[in-house]
């Protein structure tokens, strides 16, 4: 599909990584960033939760923060990420068992939060 691409039609609704609550009041941080924003704001007492997939939260969640028009955040995808998405699958997915391996141990060290 990568004619649809070049044309600009293709795009990704980004989800929250994380929601942060203190009493009544909530925020979602999309990014690590924001996340440290968001916890010197609200001080100490504070509940953080980490999302792994769009399966974790509930209907209303998914509404409000990714799919509601008036507040999502979309990310065009363009014929370089396409790209660099095949090569990576490729390489993760494919046929080719030492190239994962490869990679594997190349990269098991820097991996952090992996199951938070």
């Amino acid at each position: 599909m990568q004619g649809l691409i070049h044309a600009g039609y293709v795009y990704i609704a980004q989800p929250p990584l994380y929601k942060i609550s203190k009493g009544k009041k909530l925020d979602y941080a999309y990014d690590d960033r924001q996340l440290a924003k968001l916890t010197k704001e609200y001080g100490s007492g504070y509940s953080i939760s980490r999302y792994k997939g769009l399966g974790e939260m509930n209907a209303g969640q998914l509404w409000e923060t990714t799919m509601d028009p008036s507040q999502r955040t979309l990310l065009q995808v363009t014929i370089e990420d396409a790209e660099l998405a095949d090569k990576a699958f490729e390489e993760l997915m494919g046929d080719d068992v030492q190239k994962r391996r490869e990679f594997i141990e190349a990269n098991a060290t820097k991996v952090a939060n992996l199951d938070i």
